[in-house]
């Protein structure tokens, strides 16, 4: 256990690491079956709705013309016969975020229980903590995909001022039943954030943190440092790199390490930035450079404009120029 700590905070780096988080081949052992299938059942829609959302087109061109032409009334109907669908879509995203939520949390209960410490959690326990880098994973992507698509907002605010209008004038709206008004607010402002899955996440886990006082803060905001440390290990290392069957995997250990970093720097109180983060702020955004360029320019400007510490005057000069 010396040795591994050693790695994770990667002073004697020489002897060669000897903690690998299988990411491709991890299988839950019999403590972890529970929680285990729990998660699985969220996280096999996960694909279905990134392909979703990755083919949603929206309803720009219908919604323009009944603007265009208010009294035609075939055009209204035109538009919104488009944008019920679409927004039932969006429903559905909406509500996978929260079944995601409740995901995560059953995790960190799991990985940050006692008498164990991060470390020694993430390596016994480490179908879990695949599974956390799942969801770290599929939320980058998300909201990826979500702050390239302005269709999503304008397709939701008109299906509200419409509503609204319909609602006024008395005349029945087919749809309704699908996002009444509380939800449509709740939704709204899901939709309004720029990275609604990670916000549904730092929130989840800062409830998490308030929820659990009996547990210190540290218990959480080190499973997360951990997990980056180990990331970072496993991608500058070239004996770890080595043991990765699959070309995808350096792409999702960096994603990983990146969604891990940025859920710290929202829940721990000085952030991933201040010279007291467990996190080798340095080493990870090293390891993001020595990719190549266009792979991981959109994970660099998630640390750039997601994070909520970066121009915090406590953040060295030296990081937020290697961000720059």
């Amino acid at each position: 256990m010396g040795n591994l700590l050693k790695v994770l905070t990667c002073t004697d780096l020489e002897q060669g690491p000897n903690f690998f988080l299988d990411f491709e081949n991890a299988q839950p052992t019999e403590p972890e079956k529970e929680i285990y299938n729990q998660v699985n059942v969220v996280l096999k829609d996960a694909e279905g709705i990134l392909e979703d959302l990755q083919s949603y087109r929206g309803a720009g061109h219908e919604i323009r013309e009944a603007i265009q032409h208010p009294t035609d009334e075939k055009l209204q109907e035109k538009a919104w016969g488009a944008v019920v669908p679409l927004v039932g879509k969006l429903k559905k995203f909406y509500e996978f975020s929260q079944r995601l939520e409740a995901a995560l949390r059953g995790l960190l209960g799991a990985l940050t229980s006692t008498p164990y410490s991060p470390t020694q959690h993430l390596e016994r326990e480490q179908a879990l903590a695949k599974q956390f880098a799942e969801i770290l994973h599929f939320t980058l992507r998300f909201d990826e995909l979500k702050m390239t698509n302005p269709a999503i907002q304008n397709d939701f605010s008109y299906y509200r001022r419409t509503l609204s209008r319909m609602r006024i004038n008395n005349v029945p709206a087919e749809g309704e039943n699908e996002v009444n008004n509380e939800l449509a607010n709740r939704m709204s402002l899901f939709y309004a954030e720029a990275t609604p899955m990670l916000k549904t996440l730092s929130d989840a886990t800062t409830k998490f943190v308030s929820e659990n006082k009996n547990l210190p803060i540290e218990n959480t905001t080190d499973c997360l440092s951990t997990m980056a440390s180990v990331c970072r290990v496993m991608l500058e290392t070239p004996e770890y790199r080595s043991r990765f069957t699959n070309e995808e995997t350096v792409s999702f250990c960096l994603r990983v390490m990146v969604g891990v970093i940025i859920l710290y720097d929202h829940v721990h109180p000085v952030g991933a930035f201040a010279k007291t983060s467990k996190i080798d702020m340095k080493g990870c955004i090293k390891v993001l450079k020595d990719q190549p360029p266009n792979s991981v320019e959109g994970l660099l400007n998630a640390l750039r404009y997601t994070t909520k510490h970066l121009n915090d005057e406590t953040t060295s000069k030296q990081i937020k120029s290697m961000l720059q």
